[in-house]
């Protein structure tokens, strides 16, 4: 494998909002293919692939990325970024291990816990890293992502995290190696149990979040989560200034005092929404079994309730078969779960 970031070969499989951004970055200074949906594909293909929102002063552009729709585009990649939904991730590990290079490094970029395992028991003989995207990315056209928020991306620390880490600082993608990726992993999935909350609030992320009704849903469903971990001697990594275990009381604060605490480092633009979000108007499935599901499973192994998570999970699963995606105040929310939590 080389170790030049300029010759890197790099395949993202499941090229979706994360992956496109990932990819379309990296290809500043590797060789990029993105593995996709042959219509989303295609349209890179035609248009070029336009990244906007982060660092980036003005849209970006790339033209000529090389895409596929199959997975033998893995074939002599030097590291496979993995970017579907968890529940996709044993049959994209079992599509792709035959085309395998014998030392290509797997990334799993994906919400969860257990997905890099899951890649490591389909992938016997290669390396599989945790990797972690803190941001938000959304699809704005059929070729064009937008990073919302900002963040520092992390990949565990092991066999080839140095080159790829050079080849992101060469692109100027914020990515640093991490020791904990355990704790990251638990902290990220304490930040994203807010997908499903903004998902049925139908609001930007900033305006959501705004709102002290919808953030006092999110330290229940938190609390839950830390409860959880605690019990199973899991401590979630600190990735911002505020401690996770603090960050339930800092979210049920008014809004003026949240505002001037965690107003700022939030980075939040106004396009920024969650991905449940977008695969609620596009009529998908979405991860909530990986977010607050992770929760439930987490809480009932350690006879513990979590009835505003199992609650929430409900709600989503209810929202992905609906025609038109329910809209929910926060008061309304808040009531919905903390009813629940008091019926228990």
């Amino acid at each position: 494998m080389s170790t030049d970031p300029a010759k890197l070969r790099i395949a993202v499989f499941g090229a979706g909002s994360i992956g496109c951004h990932l990819g379309g970055t990296l290809a500043e200074v590797a060789d990029v293919t993105l593995i996709g949906r042959p219509a989303a594909m295609a349209e890179i293909a035609e248009q070029g692939l336009t990244l906007t929102g982060g660092s980036g002063s003005a849209p970006r552009v790339r033209h000529g990325l090389r895409t596929a729709s199959g997975p033998e585009a893995v074939r002599d990649a030097d590291y496979v970024l993995v970017t579907v939904k968890s529940a996709d991730t044993v049959g994209a590990a079992r599509s792709f291990a035959p085309y395998l290079a014998p030392g290509a490094v797997v990334v799993s970029f994906q919400n969860g816990l257990h997905n890099p395992a899951l890649l490591r028991a389909e992938l016997p003989g290669h390396r599989v890293l945790a990797g972690m995207v803190p941001y938000n990315v959304v699809r704005t056209g059929p070729a064009s992502v937008h990073q919302g928020s900002g963040g520092q991306v992390l990949v565990a620390d092991g066999d080839g995290s140095a080159a790829l880490a050079s080849a992101a600082e060469a692109a100027g993608l914020a990515l640093a190696v991490h020791a904990d990726m355990p704790g990251i992993q638990a902290a990220k999935l304490l930040m994203n149990l807010n997908n499903a909350l903004n998902a049925l609030s139908g609001l930007p992320l900033r305006e959501q979040l705004g709102q002290r009704a919808y953030r006092r849903c999110l330290a229940l469903c938190q609390r839950e989560g830390l409860a959880a971990f605690r019990r199973a001697g899991v401590t979630p990594a600190r990735l911002g200034p505020v401690p996770p275990g603090w960050m339930p009381a800092v979210l049920g604060l008014p809004d003026a005092v949240f505002r001037r605490l965690a107003g700022a480092s939030l980075r939040i633009d106004a396009q920024a929404r969650s991905s449940m979000w977008e695969d609620l108007q596009r009529g998908r499935p979405t991860e909530i079994d990986s977010l607050q599901g992770e929760i439930v499973t987490l809480a009932a192994e350690h006879h513990l309730p979590a009835p505003a998570n199992t609650r929430l999970r409900e709600l989503v699963h209810t929202a992905e078969t609906a025609n038109t995606p329910p809209r929910w105040s926060g008061p309304a929310l808040l009531a919905e779960l903390t009813s629940a939590a008091e019926s228990r």
